[in-house]
């Protein structure tokens, strides 16, 4: 787990320099150790920096960039490929020597002998730029589910890449644009880190799944390829208990390759289903090894974990850390926080994140698992019941289609009347569709879908029409809405997809020199799920993650597999925004030069909702988190639009 950054540029006075200063802002990512690596091909300077943090390996063989033994290959890598032992002995058996211990060099050795196809043998999370000096060529890729951030600027002239946005702003010779359309669909829905798009014009993020292939002989022109797209096709003929074994083994099996380190290891508890099961793995796995768990307290009763959390606690002999927060210690560190994100986020809960990840810095703990994208992969937070209920729809299954609602809405205690409104729009739409005349209604149709407030200075059909994503090749298929709502968000197509929930987990860890790691996260786990009945995930009575509540039995204890009120990371929102009051007036005032935003009505709106004229929301968060984030990069951000 490290920093990478680098660029290939037509102007090479001073690009050492320039990249070298950007490096020294990613010493968070990589405290243990920088490098920088520089070429010259014809017109064009070409720069590899490195921050590192030592988890595999901690000699200094570890030194990145890196190249294989006859300097064809270089390579700049922030990750872990979990099975590189494994991959080692095969590569050993093909007659590759070694000089290290590092799964870096592993991964050189894997493309110098299988190239772009080695991707899909790689478990693991990672973002590496390769450069084939032979070939004249130069690959940026990233992992299956975007666990580990890239970042990149592109022109004909130039191509500067990071694993965060803001050290790439350093690099820029002129102040970037704010992308009007990620910025209103994030204050107004809440969406963002969707596909490419970013914050700003110029800035790309590399989707998860892809790669890009650079010719450095030509206009640096950039290919983009897709190396991972799940199939959903059901595997109809495979039993409930053949798949809840199968689970049990896979998940176990990747639990024992997350824990593989040379520095001590811990887990994030939260008392759910997905991190108990993490730490219980851990145990079952290993019978005597400490195990340092984390855990963030809300002062809340209504909000508090703590009795789930000691009963895995009590469960596995943990050694416990618990974390509690009051909303000063918040005012005191949002702008660190919001630096450290990169990007506007969603709401307080980052905070309790962030600190969680500060208390295993403290505790000496470097490697933190986690239960990250166990939501996306098995039809966790409330279902998706819409998208199931389509698929008894699609399947004319009514009679099913009823006890599911009912069953749902007991086991969730939340009312069907929202997912039978949003659900008469989709069978709408579907008829539609299947008559062939959805393109007319999305021509004809008038009404707007939100309502715009007086503060965003927007036509509404272009706040309506914002944020799409890619689709090409979501086809549908009809019986696997859930599964196919599930592969859109681990493919970061969602507005609120898990891209968003990764990108908090990756800032706030590194923020603190400490790696992530997500066991859940795995393309043989994810495909496996992809290809199970969808009520092996949602079941027919309505209980989320249902084949692996039953996977785990034996190795977790029952109540909290039981469990169905999963709090999560929650905050008192109101509370604690409260306490940064004072500092609002002053951000909000960055806001007067944006060509859509009035800044006077929104410090009316900000206003309101903190005295208690208007209902308080999410929204209002959101508006203070950009205008905060803003206000930290107004150097580097153009606000006036050309």
């Amino acid at each position: 787990m490290c920093g990478i950054i680098g660029a290939i540029d037509s102007n090479v006075e001073g690009l050492i320099d320039k990249v070298s200063f950007a490096n020294n802002s990613l010493s968070h990512r990589g405290p243990d150790g920088k490098g920088i690596k520089s070429f010259n091909h014809t017109d064009k300077g070409i720069v590899f920096a490195h921050s590192r943090l030592s988890i595999i390996d901690l000699s200094d063989l570890g030194h990145q960039p890196m190249s294989s033994a006859g300097g064809r290959y270089w390579i700049t890598f922030n990750g872990e490929i979990y099975n590189y032992k494994e991959l080692r002995e095969e590569l050993v058996a093909l007659g590759y020597e070694f000089v290290s211990h590092t799964d870096t060099e592993v991964l050189i050795y894997c493309w110098a002998e299988w190239g772009s196809h080695c991707i899909e043998r790689l478990n693991g999370m990672f973002a590496f730029v390769m450069y084939d000096l032979e070939r004249k060529k130069i690959y940026c890729v990233r992992d299956a589910f975007g666990i580990k951030p890239f970042f990149f600027v592109h022109s004909e002239e130039k191509f500067y890449f990071s694993s965060e946005v803001p050290p790439l702003l350093t690099m820029m010779d002129k102040k970037l644009e704010l992308n009007q359309q990620s910025v209103i669909n994030y204050l107004l829905k809440g969406g963002y880190d969707i596909g490419k798009d970013t914050f700003l014009k110029e800035v790309n993020a590399l989707e998860p799944g892809t790669y890009l292939t650079l010719d450095i002989s030509d206009k640096l022109v950039l290919k983009k390829e897709r190396w991972w797209r799940p199939s959903i096709v059901e595997n109809s003929t495979i039993s409930f208990k053949e798949a809840k074994d199968k689970l049990r083994h896979l998940f176990l099996k990747s639990v024992r390759v997350h824990m593989r380190s040379d520095v001590p290891i811990g887990a994030a508890l939260s008392g759910g289903i997905d991190s108990s099961a993490i730490v219980c793995a851990m145990r079952y796995l290993e019978p005597d090894m400490p195990i340092h768990t984390f855990s963030y307290l809300a002062e809340d009763a209504g909000l508090n974990e703590e009795k789930w959390v000691d009963i895995v606690n009590q469960h596995v002999n943990a050694i416990p850390h618990k974390v509690k927060l009051d909303s000063k210690e918040l005012a005191s560190d949002i702008n660190d926080l919001t630096k450290a994100q990169g990007e506007p986020f969603g709401s307080t809960s980052i905070y309790a994140q962030y600190r969680v990840f500060r208390q295993a810095k403290e505790s000496g703990v470097t490697v933190l698992l986690e239960g990250q994208g166990a939501d996306e992969l098995l039809a966790g937070y409330m279902g998706y019941p819409v998208h199931a209920s389509m698929s008894y729809v699609d399947k004319n299954q009514y009679a099913k289609l009823i006890k599911f609602l009912k069953s749902w809405s007991k086991v969730t205690g939340r009312s069907i009347k929202p997912v039978l409104k949003s659900l008469s729009l989709e069978v709408a739409k579907h008829i539609l569709i299947k008559t062939k005349l959805y393109g007319l209604r999305e021509k004809y149709r008038k009404e707007p879908i939100l309502t715009v407030p007086d503060w965003l200075l927007v036509d509404v059909n272009s706040v309506n029409n914002n944020s799409k994503t890619d689709n090409s090749g979501d086809e549908v298929i009809y019986g696997r809405r859930l599964v196919a709502e599930l592969r859109r968000s681990v493919m970061g197509q969602n507005e609120m997809g898990l891209n968003s929930l990764l990108r908090h987990g990756d800032r706030n860890s590194m923020k603190w020199s400490v790696e992530g790691r997500v066991p859940f996260l795995t393309t043989e786990i994810a495909e496996f799920l992809f290809s199970l009945p969808e009520e092996y995930l949602l079941s027919k009575e309505g209980t989320t993650k249902y084949i692996f509540r039953e996977a785990m039995r034996g190795i977790v204890p029952d109540e909290i597999l039981d469990r169905s009120d999963k709090i999560g990371f929650a905050t008192p929102e109101k509370e604690w925004i409260s306490d940064i009051n004072n500092d609002i007036t002053d951000w909000v005032k960055n806001t007067s030069n944006v060509p859509f935003l009035d800044g006077v009505k929104i410090q009316m709106e900000l206003n309101e909702s903190l005295n208690g004229s208007k209902p308080f929301s999410w929204m209002t968060w959101r508006i203070i988190n950009f205008c905060n984030w803003l206000a930290i990069n107004k150097t580097h951000i153009e606000t006036k639009f050309s």
